[in-house]
Parts: structure tokens; C-alpha cells; sequence
């Protein structure tokens, strides 16, 4: 499943990044790395930008980056309101 599909308050784990050149460089320095814990927080008004938040930090990220990034979704951690 990709980033830009869990709904809010969801929690998943990064698998891998499928962009390229600057905006995996990007992505990368933002903190979303393989393996790193991710809560979808919410969507803007018109669905776009997105924001998450990995480790301490809120990041907004836009729908096309979002997509680029593939997830698996935590089950038992769905419903959590940190």
C-alpha cells in the first residue's frame, strides 16, 4: 500500500521509497526512512499536502510524494490517538 492511502490516525511501517534523484534525497531527510514507524495525522481541507509524522517531527509531504512511498499498514495500532 502507498503513504498517500491510509486514512488519519493510521500507523504504518516504511518498506521502501520509489522516487528518484532530489525528491528521494528529499524524503530521505525528512526522516522517512525503510523500516521507520509513520502515523498518518491528517489531510489538508482539499486532500493536499498530507501530514505525518515519523519519530517527533510533523512533516507536510504532497499527495504525489506520498505516493511514491510504499507502506505496510500496523493493524493493532490503527485506531491510536497519541
Amino acid at each position: 500500500m502507498k503513504l498517500d492511502q491510509l486514512h488519519p490516525h493510521q500507523h504504518a511501517i516504511i518498506l521502501q521509497h520509489h522516487a528518484e534523484g532530489a525528491i528521494r534525497q528529499r524524503l530521505m531527510d525528512l526522516g522517512l526512512l525503510p523500516q521507520t514507524l509513520i502515523k498518518l495525522v491528517r489531510y489538508a481541507p482539499f486532500g493536499d499536502p498530507i501530514q505525518v509524522k515519523v519519530g517527533r517531527a510533523s512533516v507536510s509531504l504532497r499527495i504525489a510524494e506520498a505516493k511514491m512511498v510504499s507502506v505496510e499498514l500496523l493493524e493493532n495500532r490503527a485506531e491510536s490517538k497519541e
